[in-house]
């Protein structure tokens, strides 16, 4: 398929420039040229915020950090004007990069912040936003320090700021902060730290689009996300939507490779690429092992095994018709000296972790998870333990708290364990022998043993 050719780097383009990251670098590259033309046609008509957010919608761009929803549709959920009350919109930069295995949006934000910063700007116009943030994790200061060194340039140059360009249009940029908490990457729990209080999602609904920051509209988009904005203003709807698997996957994208493979990074491909030229890119499975198991969304997503990634697209439909999730394309390779158990016990060290203990499935169950694990491959294992991890398992997905972190938690222990089970039972001194398959105890569900056969959550 045409779409699925390798293409020049897009996002990736100024990555290792010697002034990648220096505002001079960036208008050298023809950087801003779409911001000055879009403020430029702002006072004609010829630029409009329901034309630019057309010209999202019909290229077709997903968000990037995880959910795949359409950006431009997410757009057009902002009251219009006059149903706001006076009340201003909100754009939030979700730069809270913590899946595990995810690394894409620190590589632009830390080597072409004005391609940020640029993606950020066009969307604040048609989202007729006049204060964007930034939320970036916590640790990553270096990441945030090069962000307000090129907001101050852009502010310098009469990019940003007041009457920008002679335009009469304002927008300020500002770059916030985080604690390090996992979960505010979720949208809303995002928003409640911005406001100063504890990361802790809000019920839906109100959504973030009607009721978000301080009350007020409020739109959260990837930084990966915001920075393909720039591109399809650049080039338009048709050239994104030339590259990639199908209409309903479009576009260049980063994937995120790590574990055991040649080298790992970041590498950028048509979404939708197969998993073995994917695998190709980073150099093969190292050492010439075979591969054993997959991880192609994060930690969060359910693990694939070499037989069911084959062939696989690596987009958002493709996994899901594989039982798993696209999720951040975090893609974490496992060769066959991965010892499953140890690895699905040290992903749920993590969830217990993270757990912001607002909902008392997730907050009790996350730990309860780790305890078991921990026990089995310590080599205190009962015969009970696997039955007992997909039972509290059962207790805590589909829906049964705020946000979907317990699902997220529950899918490596889910899968793991129906994958790999023999692996989990020859830590256990007293259970059959390896390999052998124990009955789905009385208390799950049939969806829920359904579930597990199939290797991952709802």
């Amino acid at each position: 398929m045409a779409g699925l050719d390798p293409i020049p780097p897009v996002l990736l383009a100024r990555v290792g420039k010697p002034e990648s990251r220096q505002l001079a670098g960036y208008l050298a590259d023809g950087g801003y040229a779409s911001w000055k033309r879009v403020l430029a046609g702002s006072a004609t008509g010829e630029w409009t915020p329901a034309r630019l957010t057309e010209i999202v919608k019909a290229s077709g761009l997903r968000g990037r950090g995880g959910a795949g929803f359409p950006c431009g549709l997410k757009w057009t959920f902002v009251p219009p004007k006059e149903r706001r009350g006076g009340k201003p919109v909100y754009l939030l930069c979700n730069a809270d990069e913590s899946e595990p295995g995810t690394f894409k949006d620190r590589v632009l934000i830390e080597q072409d912040p004005h391609q940020v910063l640029e993606g950020m700007m066009l969307s604040s116009f048609a989202l007729d936003v006049r204060h964007a943030y930034v939320y970036i994790r916590g640790e990553m200061w270096q990441g945030a320090a090069i962000l307000n060194e090129a907001v101050a340039e852009a502010e310098a140059a009469g990019l940003l700021g007041r009457n920008i360009l002679g335009s009469g249009l304002d927008l300020d940029v500002t770059i916030h902060r985080g604690g390090g908490a996992y979960i505010c990457g979720e949208e809303t729990a995002l928003i409640e730290s911005l406001e100063g209080k504890r990361g802790h999602p809000r019920i839906k609904p109100p959504f973030p689009a009607v009721w978000g920051a301080w009350g007020c509209p409020t739109v959260v988009n990837n930084v990966e996300t915001l920075s393909c904005v720039k591109h399809i203003v650049d080039r338009g709807a048709e050239w994104f939507k030339g590259i990639g698997r199908n209409d309903r996957n479009t576009g260049p994208k980063l994937y995120c490779v790590s574990g055991h493979v040649e080298k790992p990074g970041v590498y950028e491909a048509p979404i939708g690429i197969p998993w073995e030229r994917l695998l190709a890119m980073a150099g093969g499975v190292k050492g010439g092992r075979k591969l054993k198991a997959v991880i192609p969304g994060g930690a969060s997503a359910p693990m694939l095994t070499a037989a069911e990634v084959a062939g696989v697209p690596m987009d958002f439909d493709g996994l899901a018709a594989a039982k798993s999730m696209f999720g951040s394309a975090a893609i974490i390779v496992m060769d066959e000296t991965t010892d499953m158990p140890k690895a699905v016990t040290n992903i749920s060290k993590f969830f217990a972790h993270e757990s912001c203990g607002q909902c008392t499935p997730c907050r009790e169950g996350t730990p309860w998870l780790n305890k078991a694990l921990k026990r089995i491959v310590n080599g205190g294992g009962k015969k009970t333990d696997l039955d007992l991890l997909l039972s509290i398992a059962n207790q805590m997905g589909n829906g049964m708290t705020i946000c979907v972190f317990a699902d997220a938690a529950i899918a490596p222990v889910l899968s793991g364990v129906s994958k790999f089970r023999g692996e989990f039972e020859a830590y256990i001194a007293d259970s059959p022998a390896a390999g052998a398959v124990l009955p789905a105890p009385g208390g799950i569900s049939g969806k829920v043993a359904e579930r597990v056969a199939a290797g991952m959550h709802d």
